[in-house]
């Protein structure tokens, strides 16, 4: 009889984290092909089937068993509220290796400068539910709206909450026409990585309503099995190297030996040991070091003036503390 071959179903996330996704999982040593024709991606991994969703469903998909594991954002564990293992953070977003924040903004002339101002007011989002339990929290009574995406990318805050509020459908009809109070104070809860975004449309934050980022989840029950575990495990790992590596680089140089101590060595951040080796000519050796790629093009221009050569910087796929 032959044996079932055993595979570990795996969500990534479609839209804004899919292109940083794919190139993580690359650099992590998985090629993913996709299709603009499906939702099954090919994989070069047997043991791996890829199914792409949005990462605002992932975590329903991966608690009720449709998908061993996943990943998706914080926020939207949150949201739906879903009772899966996080195996790992992931601090990634689509631009940046870095976290996101969801935030409160209302539009620069705005009179609200704190929370407690929106008492009684509309709030719109994406991140419904966990909007509404943020202001709870603050015991601050605000009616919280549905809004599908890029809320901040808005011709006018108050024309697209109205048309919300009235149900309206011809946008030409005036602002004032579809007001219930035209003294109501308005916001939106979006996410960003910079601000640049909210700024560019005249938007003023008042409160980061929660921090978010990517991160690695498993079914309960998928975690509790010893190959899925340890594929999902091996993965993580993998992942996570290649996250650290993107910040780093490898830099290889000769240096002779009686500048080394002295005037070489100090020159390399403290926290670092480097690989040092003999060369064929007694009077030198051969360093390698693994660097913060920031610090990289202010660090060769001082290794040259002070004795290196052949030095050489190379990109890095993976680093595994």
């Amino acid at each position: 009889m032959t044996k079932r071959r055993q595979v570990l179903k795996l969500g990534l996330p479609k839209g804004s984290l899919e292109k940083a996704t794919l190139d993580l999982m690359s650099r992590a040593g998985y090629e993913v092909q996709v299709s603009e024709r499906s939702y099954v991606p090919r994989t070069d991994d047997p043991e791996i089937e890829v199914v792409m969703l949005r990462a605002q469903e992932m975590s329903r998909y991966v608690e009720l068993g449709v998908l061993d594991a996943g990943l998706t954002g914080k926020d939207w564990i949150a949201e739906n509220a879903s009772k899966v293992h996080v195996v790992s953070d992931l601090v990634y977003a689509k631009a940046s290796l870095a976290k996101v924040r969801w935030v409160l903004a209302v539009p620069e002339e705005s009179r609200v400068r704190k929370v407690q101002d929106l008492a009684g007011g509309l709030v719109v989002t994406e991140l419904v539910k966990v909007t509404k339990r943020y202001f709870k929290k603050r015991r601050v009574s605000v009616e919280v709206r549905f809004s599908w995406g890029a809320t901040e990318i808005k011709p006018a805050l108050e024309r697209v909450v109205d048309e919300l509020l009235a149900g309206a459908t011809d946008v030409k009809r005036p602002v004032d026409e579809l007001l219930e109070k035209k003294d109501r104070v308005y916001a939106i809860v979006d996410v960003t990585e910079t601000g640049a975004s909210l700024r560019a449309h005249h938007l003023r934050v008042i409160d980061t309503v929660m921090e978010s980022n990517t991160q690695f989840i498993a079914n309960r029950a998928a975690w509790q099995d010893p190959w899925k575990r340890a594929k999902i495990e091996n993965l993580a790992m993998l992942l996570q190297g290649a996250i650290n590596a993107k910040e780093m680089v490898g830099l290889k140089m000769n240096a002779p030996k009686n500048r080394w101590d002295k005037h070489i060595r100090p020159i390399l951040p403290a926290e670092q040991s480097p690989t040092v080796s003999g060369l064929a000519d007694p009077d030198w050796v051969a360093v390698e070091v693994i660097l913060p790629a920031a610090i990289e093009r202010e660090l060769v221009p001082r290794l040259k003036r002070a004795g290196a050569s052949g030095i050489i910087v190379y990109p890095l796929n993976k680093v595994i503390h």
